[in-house]
């Protein structure tokens, strides 16, 4: 009688984004996303060299990755002052 039928999809938001997360996402998102699919694990400064933007638009773009569960951080092991970025998309 409450109504609850609107919690049927909760189980996908606990697991990882999809494409369709990203299509509404800038430019700048799906660039970031498209290399992390090719080279697996970067760090930010890495992806800034492979898409070829400026770090500020890599982080903005990083951001937004991680809103639409696209992509996860760990810490570096080599350097624990650095973020390593992995895509999560199915």
């Amino acid at each position: 009688m409450d109504g609850g039928m609107s919690t049927t999809g909760t189980t996908a938001e606990t697991s990882s984004g999809s494409w369709e997360d990203v299509q509404d996402l800038p430019p700048s998102a799906k660039l970031v996303a498209k290399v992390l699919e090719h080279e697996d694990r970067l760090t930010q400064s890495e992806l800034a060299e492979e898409t070829l933007l400026s770090p500020r638009t890599v982080r903005y773009a990083v951001s937004r990755l991680e809103e639409v569960d696209a992509v996860e951080s760990r810490f570096s092991f080599a350097d624990a002052r650095k973020r390593i970025y992995i895509l999560k998309l199915d």
